[in-house]
């Protein structure tokens, strides 16, 4: 009897410990402090990235009065303000700035047309269009010319890896993503992967540091992370539930369980008819 109930309360303990709660996997999920449908704000406004080797630049030229002096600097040939062409769809334009856009090298420098080489490791873009346009302004256009310089990175990159649906580098052409955007573009996280310990490895002028963030809670959005970075690697682990292998589901475990105690039952039987 004692044999029996203590084989049933393990088959409990079995089909309850390898459920998948509904909690961990659901985003964004509200808690106590927020009411239904209240306004939650987050920081939009982030520390300026600081642009690292292999970062891929576009850079635009414009000055509508001195069109063949701007088709100088253009890397592309496209004599229309030095414009670089751009494609309907991302796959294409990443193709595009690959070949055609400013390439930061192991030195940290781009080299622009007629500018030479210019350093670009560890400003911002903004620091960096400020002296390309200062250059330009020095060397080449007087200082009333209608001048436009553009300096934007192609495409937000990062990796996406661990539990999710697509692994590998991706691109998003935006200048703002968050995570859990830049999670459901590579595919999603499945059923099996962890959101309360998404890891974001982040490149630093001094190295690289790890940060946290729990994506099941609302909270998260005041993180200063929740935004991603260039370059960012983001990591979801899987849950304990496939490691141990006994489904998913309510379901799945169910039936792996009804399955493995049967296989004891009947074990069990054998051996104490023997």
């Amino acid at each position: 009897m004692r044999k029996s109930l203590g084989i049933s309360l393990l088959f409990l303990l079995l089909l309850i410990s390898s459920c998948v709660p509904t909690r961990k996997i659901t985003y964004l999920q509200e808690s106590k402090q927020f009411k239904n449908d209240s306004l939650i704000t987050f920081q939009k406004v982030q520390s300026p990235y600081r642009l690292q080797i292999n970062d891929i630049l576009s850079i635009q030229i414009k000055a509508p009065f001195d069109p063949e002096l701007v088709s100088m600097f253009n890397v592309s040939g496209d004599t229309n303000a030095g414009a670089q062409g751009m494609q309907a769809n991302q796959g294409s334009q990443g193709a595009g700035l690959y070949f055609n856009g400013y390439t930061i090298d192991q030195r940290g420098d781009i080299r622009v047309p007629q500018l030479g080489k210019i350093k670009a490791l560890g400003l911002t873009l903004e620091e960096l269009r400020e002296l390309i346009e200062k250059r330009l302004f020095t060397e080449y256009f007087k200082d009333n010319a209608n001048l436009f310089v553009t300096v934007r990175l192609g495409g937000l990159r990062y990796v996406l890896t661990g539990e999710v649906g697509g692994k590998g580098e991706q691109v998003i052409f935006r200048d703002q993503v968050t995570i859990v955007e830049a999670i459901s573009n590579g595919g999603g996280v499945p059923i099996t992967g962890d959101l309360t310990n998404v890891r974001i490895v982040r490149q630093y002028p001094d190295g690289v540091k790890v940060h946290h963030l729990d994506l099941t809670q609302l909270d998260v959005v005041y993180s200063p992370y929740y935004l991603i970075q260039p370059n960012d690697m983001i990591i979801v682990d899987p849950l304990p539930q496939k490691a141990i292998g006994t489904g998913t589901t309510g379901l799945a475990s169910f039936t792996t369980i009804i399955s493995i105690f049967t296989t004891l039952i009947t074990t069990l039987l054998f051996v104490t008819n023997l």
